[in-house]
């Protein structure tokens, strides 16, 4: 490999750090810039750090770039959804019928620290703070950055650029600005917004509530979750519609209009967040939304990745997780075309991976969607709880032969986001169809003698839908 090539990346946040890292370790010339401060010397933005899921398919790029362990150390295991009815009473429905199946909370701060720091071990890989890219000349391979510290603008040059910095690209907006070449841009807005509150921890550090479970609140038109952190606090955020219903951000706009909705709303809640209103009304409301694009890539000069190309609203909790498997993707491919010297061969390796990798980013797009309202509504439907039920104790006793469609995406790091949603909504409408139609007893006595008539019924009826999906062209 040609060990002088230089790589600018644009964006020094989650998948920018771990790109650089696996680029330096790959013996590439790295330099990144990021627009904001070092988070390792100054506090981030309070209310803006939604807690992440990390899961099976980030921990792949973990263990590509060998942190597997330390990585491990900053995380919460969650076994399941803890669900709040309005009347306090709660129950555990786990994310899996298999043990070793959990999703785990992590700071996004203490991750995204660990991965530049890791990233600064190597001597060719540069990272600066403060230097806010403007736009990229991406025809010449150079981005105009300005430097916050001096309030000077200077240009940077690259072999190849690949941009980073999230749902606000601004190499994506080069690209759409530019007109030089045909290129497809979405980006859609829920008609909810989130705040971030916190639940503290009791005087002696101790968890106020359940440690291991993603908490949910869900209330149809909106709901509040928490996620649990190393120091015994709970990161809550709060998804309500901006102006629509009784209670929206927008008139909720005074401390006792806020306890009153949370007293209605959430009870058990508010008795452990005393510091609600305090957390309300300094905290931002922020938006929700999903970008699409493409091409991800200019010829062979530079290549969005991660947010940058495909950002998705956070409810299945993969953001992080498919920002990370972009890296393992895209070194996959690199290791498949080694030796890339020139622009024809990184415009190859550019779009051999967005080939294969955008049509799992566009099903996590859609699924994030979906699970928006499974999680504000379904969760407390007694139907879904009985679906819920059946899966894990189908997970449970054919560990080898069953998959729900949360597990085939979170767990199954193997195979793509599209074949798992494709199967995945599959099994779900068959397993609905038969409760509706009284197939499968809501009573059932869920043993594994039982189950087995069951599971099959429900894999042939899985079939005839998928089948049904590939004539209509859905597949």
């Amino acid at each position: 490999m040609n060990k002088q090539q230089n790589v600018l990346i644009i964006g020094a946040g989650l998948c920018g750090s771990l790109l650089a890292l696996r680029l330096g370790q790959r013996g590439y010339n790295v330099t990144v810039y990021e627009m904001r401060p070092d988070l390792r010397k100054v506090d981030i933005s309070a209310g803006r750090s939604i807690n992440l899921a990390f899961s099976d398919r980030g921990n792949k790029a973990m263990k590509l770039v060998g942190l597997e362990d330390k990585v491990k150390a900053l995380c919460i295991p969650m076994n399941g959804r803890m669900i709040h009815d309005t009347e306090g009473n709660t129950f555990l429905s786990n994310y899996s019928g298999r043990d070793h199946e959990y999703i785990n909370s992590i700071s996004r701060e203490d991750l995204n620290a660990l991965l530049l720091n890791e990233a600064e071990k190597h001597d060719h890989i540069t990272i600066h703070f403060n230097k806010k890219c403007k736009s990229v000349d991406f025809e010449n391979t150079t981005a105009i950055f300005k430097d916050y510290e001096t309030n000077s603008e200077f240009v940077e040059d690259a072999d190849i650029i690949i941009a980073t910095d999230g749902a606000g690209s601004a190499m994506r907006k080069s690209y759409y600005l530019g007109k030089k070449f045909l290129f497809s841009f979405s980006q859609d807005y829920l008609t909810h917004g989130y705040k971030e509150l916190s639940i503290l921890p009791t005087k002696t550090g101790d968890y106020k509530t359940y440690k291991n479970a993603l908490h949910i609140w869900p209330r149809g038109a909106f709901m509040l979750i928490a996620l649990p952190n190393l120091d015994g606090s709970f990161t809550v955020t709060f998804f309500l519609s901006y102006d629509e219903g009784k209670y929206n951000f927008n008139n909720l706009n005074s401390p006792e209009i806020v306890n009153e909705f949370f007293e209605k709303e959430f009870p058990d809640a508010l008795a452990i967040m005393p510091n609600l209103t305090d957390d309300f009304f300094k905290n931002p409301t922020s938006p929700l939304g999903t970008v699409k694009c493409s091409p991800w890539h200019y010829k062979g000069n530079t290549l969005l990745m991660g947010d940058a190309a495909h950002a998705i609203v956070p409810f299945y909790g993969q953001g992080m997780n498919a920002s990370f498997e972009d890296v393992v993707e895209f070194d996959s491919v690199l290791e498949a075309h080694k030796n890339p010297t020139s622009e024809s061969d990184w415009e190859t390796i550019f779009k051999t991976y967005e080939n294969s990798r955008k049509k799992d980013t566009d099903a996590i797009a859609d699924l994030a969607i979906d699970n928006f309202h499974e999680m504000k509504e379904h969760t407390a439907n007694p139907i879904f709880q009985e679906k819920r039920k059946l899966e894990m104790a189908l997970e449970k006793y054919f560990p080898e032969d069953y998959s729900s469609k949360y597990a085939l995406v979170t767990f199954n790091e193997d195979i793509g986001y599209r074949e798992a949603m494709l199967k995945g909504r599959a099994q779900d409408k068959a397993i609905l169809n038969m409760l509706a139609d009284g197939d499968i007893a809501t009573d059932i006595d869920m043993t594994k003698e039982n189950l087995k008539s069951v599971l099959e019924n429900i894999k042939t009826e899985t079939q005839a839908i998928l089948e049904d999906d590939r004539i209509a062209g859905l597949k």
